[in-house]
Order: C-alpha cells, then sequence, then structure tokens
C-alpha cells in the first residue's frame, strides 16, 4: 500500500497491511540515527515540529506521515543558549546528560504578559504572512502523492495562553479575572485558527491541534472550566477546517488524563486522539469505550519501555497495541512524545521492525 492509502485506511475503521507508523524525535536522538543511516548531515529538508526530525530520516524509516508546522510549537529548538522568540517569549537551553551523550531542552524564562498593562498594548505574530506557508506548500506538493500530510497548529490555545501569561496566572486569571483569561486565549486561537484553515487550503490531509490538558493522574483543570474556556472554541476551528474540507480529519493532542472530556471532544467532531499516553490512560480500555467513535495515534510508552525496557518488552508492547487499541484499524503506531536520547537504540528498532512486521507476527 502507499504510506497515505495506509493512513486513509486505518482512519477508516479497517485494518489497513500493517500498523501506520508516526515518529519524532529530539534533536539529539535525530543526530545518533542519521549517523547510523548514514544520511547527510547537511539535510535541509527539516520538519521543524519534530525536534530533530528530517524529511530524509521518516522516509527511509517508512514513516507513514509527514509533519509540517505553522505555529507557536515552532519556537522550540530555535535558538542557542537564551533567546526571545517572535512572541516576545523567552527561552533558555537546560542541559542535560546521558550515557549516550549530552543533550538540552528549551525551558521558558520571560512570559510578556505577565504583567495586566502589556496586554493592551500586545501585537501578537501575523498568521497571514506568506513566508508561514512556503514550505507546508512544498511539502504538500512533493510528497502528498505517497505520505499522509498532517498540518500541525499544536499548542493551540492554553499552552501558548500560559507561555505569554505565565502558568500560575493563567491558572488564577480563569477564577479571578476570567475576562482577562479569555482575552489572552483569543490570541493563540486566533493565530491557530487561521493557520489551521490555510493548512487545510493548502491540501493537508489532516490537522493535528490541542494542547496538555493532562497531568500524570488527574487533568490539570477542571473539566468544567475546560468546557467553558476551551470547548467552544476547539468546537469553532473543527467547523472552520472542515468547512474548508469536508474530508480534513482533526487530530487532538493532549499528554495525560483527559478521560473526563473525552467524550465532548467526540460530540464537537473529533477524529483522531494523540496521544493515549499508556501511564495514564489505559489503550485497550479507550479502543473498548470509543474504538467506534475515534481513531487514535500513539499510545506507545516513552515513560518505561522504550528508554528502560528491553528490546523484548518493546516489541511485546507494540503487538500488544496492535491487538487492542489497533484491533481492526483505526491507529497510528508511535511513541507518544518525541524519542529521547536516552533510547537505546535497540529499543528503537525494536519499535519500528515490529510495526514493520504487522499485525500477524
Amino acid at each position: 500500500m502507499k504510506n497515505r492509502d495506509r493512513v486513509l485506511t486505518a482512519l477508516s475503521g479497517e485494518q489497513p497491511d500493517r500498523c501506520p507508523m508516526q515518529i519524532s524525535f529530539t534533536p539529539e536522538f535525530a543526530r545518533r540515527l542519521n549517523s547510523e543511516l548514514a544520511l547527510s548531515p547537511e539535510e535541509k529538508e527539516h520538519n521543524p515540529h519534530g525536534g530533530g526530525n528530517l524529511y530524509e530520516l521518516e522516509i527511509a524509516l517508512d514513516e507513514d506521515i509527514l509533519l509540517t508546522s505553522v505555529g507557536w510549537a515552532n519556537s522550540y529548538y530555535a535558538g542557542d543558549d537564551n533567546y526571545t522568540d517572535e512572541w516576545g517569549i523567552g527561552f533558555r537551553n537546560a542541559s542535560y546528560t546521558t550515557k549516550y551523550g549530552e543533550g538540552s531542552y528549551t525551558e521558558i524564562t520571560g512570559y510578556p504578559l505577565a504583567d495586566d498593562s502589556a496586554i493592551e498594548t500586545y501585537t501578537p505574530p501575523d498568521p497571514d504572512r506568506p513566508e508561514l506557508y512556503e514550505e507546508a506548500a512544498r511539502v504538500i506538493a512533493a510528497y502528498k502523492d505517497q505520505y499522509w500530510i498532517a498540518g500541525v497548529t499544536v499548542c493551540t490555545i492554553f499552552e501558548t495562553a500560559w507561555a505569554l501569561r505565565g502558568l500560575e496566572q493563567l491558572l488564577m486569571d480563569f477564577h479571578l479575572n476570567p475576562e482577562t483569561a479569555e482575552r489572552i486565549l483569543q490570541i493563540p486561537f486566533q493565530y491557530h485558527l487561521k493557520a489551521a484553515k490555510k493548512l487545510t487550503e493548502l491540501g493537508a490531509d489532516m490537522i493535528w491541534t490541542g494542547d496538555d490538558m493532562g497531568a500524570q493522574t488527574s487533568m490539570m483543570l477542571s473539566p468544567e472550566l475546560w468546557r467553558v474556556f476551551f470547548k467552544p472554541k476547539m468546537a469553532q476551528l473543527i467547523s472552520e477546517v472542515k468547512a474548508v474540507n469536508p474530508d480534513v480529519k482533526v487530530a487532538y493532542h493532549s499528554d495525560g488524563v483527559i478521560w473526563p472530556i473525552i467524550p465532548d471532544l467526540i460530540e464537537i467532531g473529533l477524529d483522531v486522539l494523540n496521544p493515549v499516553q499508556p501511564a495514564s490512560m489505559d489503550p485497550a480500555e479507550m479502543k473498548k469505550r470509543y474504538g467506534d467513535k475515534l481513531c487514535f495515534w500513539g499510545s506507545i510508552d516513552e515513560q518505561h519501555t522504550l528508554p528502560y525496557g528491553t528490546a523484548d518488552d518493546v516489541r511485546r508492547e507494540v503487538q500488544t497495541r496492535m491487538k487492542t487499541i489497533g484491533k481492526g484499524g483505526g491507529l497510528i503506531l508511535g511513541p507518544t512524545h518525541h524519542i529521547q536520547l536516552d533510547t537505546p537504540m535497540e529499543n528503537f528498532w525494536s519499535m519500528v521492525n515490529a510495526i514493520r512486521e504487522g499485525y500477524h507476527r
């Protein structure tokens, strides 16, 4: 099957020749993989959302989905040491060490809307700039015939808003200053809504949206607050992109526990839930409850199995996912986050090979 046909078959609720696969990497792991595959280190076709993803790497692995990203999430891994992005949000690189080498994460250090006085004069980036979409147009033209193209606008509302305001302050605003919270939420929402519609117009097969609403054992904010501040906006986004193209699929990302709002997401027209973090929500139970209404993307444990399990553990987990949440289709397999530098290469290849072997091994 063509890669795009494999994804479409799975998302149509049928079982393709093998489970579709999508994997992203941190830049440090991507360099290890690039070296192992002996690919050009100067490859120019870079997927900014993936952190370290190169289209050449994704194609070499026979991944089925290629990502093209427009929005605030591209600010991660966007500079050296300390930098400020175009939203005015400050970042610093925090280093860490593993037995496979040194890496770094970006941490937010500056919140341009922390003071109320800054809100009145703040000017966000312009989502209508043609140059924002040049790479997406190129990727869609070059690869859509073979691959499923996902237009990425994650950190759609909440994550960008708290990066502008500060997490503690925004959480307090929901209760103490709801009008202020709403003004700030509208800034990233309107930006990413325009980006999602433009990516749909360009021909993306799927729009990947969402925010981390779940912590490890519960939601970060109450379902009631989510329904007040976020549900109407997500409903509008889904409705408007599907008005552009009724066939476009919409995926929603949230780490952690979000059981209480899954029926709401189904109600407003969601097609695909990502990443189904297995340490927080049981993938088999997810399929049992919602497999007739949703498709799923992710489900391979990046917290425990991939970095700390054995290659056999990884293989068994992939096989379990195919027999449960992937039974009869409806699943795109991959890790629940970028592959981290502390992941043994044998575990990575165990995952990839087990997915490639298909349903019947």
